[in-house]
């Protein structure tokens, strides 16, 4: 299963991809985490103290496999070694690899190293047996028409507000003109998730769930622990989700076959 995970700055999603990659592994999975989110808070909410270093900052072996004379680059490096050179394991036995910033000025960048992590979302998207979540920015650009027909869900996750559930709707937009089909979404911090799930179904997304205001996110977050160490309340309607997840995929089935 792949699992991407989007949404406005702030709205949780960062906290969802983490606890989902952990309770997958408890649950036996083999599991990789990708930070895509420049941001690169996903080795935190998983409970990784020492990150491994972003993979566009390993600029020897992008210039290796991606850099060609006169300011050429390869749009297809050789990637499928990356995820154990650059990644590292964390508790529950979740591998992470840390994409880091592959933008520049604001603008994407048409460089080796841009080339380099675009291959490798390509390669894990579509290559990679494992359950894979991607923790995404806000936006789903580092997406392409390869890729998208190997996510199996997109997640965006929002919370009571127009700016979020506008947010939800530009990732919808972007997401159409690279041919991605399957939408869901996770309310976050909504007592009344009502009106929110409303606009959601307006759109034609359906909700995988919904995760009340747990104070003890906003403590697990200060004090760096992930929540699912902490023992947070939200932890158990992440669960469901979860189940839902796999529900939805026959994940579990295949799991037991």
């Amino acid at each position: 299963m792949k699992i991407a995970i989007s949404g406005k700055g702030g709205v949780g999603k960062t906290t969802l991809a983490g606890t989902l990659a952990r309770l997958f592994a408890r649950d036996g999975y083999n599991v990789l985490a990708v930070d895509v989110d420049p941001s690169m808070n996903l080795g935190s909410a998983l409970g990784i103290k020492q990150l491994p270093k972003p993979v566009t900052e390993h600029k020897d072996l992008v210039q290796e496999r991606a850099g060609m004379p006169m300011g050429m680059f390869k749009m297809n490096p050789k990637v499928d070694d990356v995820v154990q050179m650059c990644g590292c394991t964390g508790p529950d036995n979740v591998k992470l690899v840390v994409m880091g910033t592959i933008d520049s000025g604001g603008s994407g960048c048409m460089c080796p190293a841009n080339a380099f992590a675009k291959a490798l979302i390509r390669h894990v998207i579509t290559r990679e047996k494992d359950l894979v979540i991607l923790d995404m920015e806000a936006g789903i650009e580092h997406l392409g028409r390869a890729t998208a027909r190997g996510v199996d869900a997109m997640i965006a996750v929002v919370e009571p507000g127009m700016r979020s559930i506008e947010t939800v709707e530009r990732i919808m937009q972007l997401g159409k003109e690279i041919g991605i089909t399957r939408y869901f979404a996770v309310i976050n911090k909504a007592d009344n998730p009502g009106p929110v799930a409303e606009k959601m179904a307006q759109m034609g997304i359906s909700v995988l769930g919904t995760i009340p205001f747990d104070k003890c996110l906003v403590e697990a977050d200060l004090a760096g622990v992930p929540p699912i160490d902490a023992n947070c309340p939200a932890v158990d309607a992440i669960k469901k989700i979860k189940d839902k997840l796999e529900e939805m995929f026959g994940e579990k089935e295949a799991k037991q076959a």
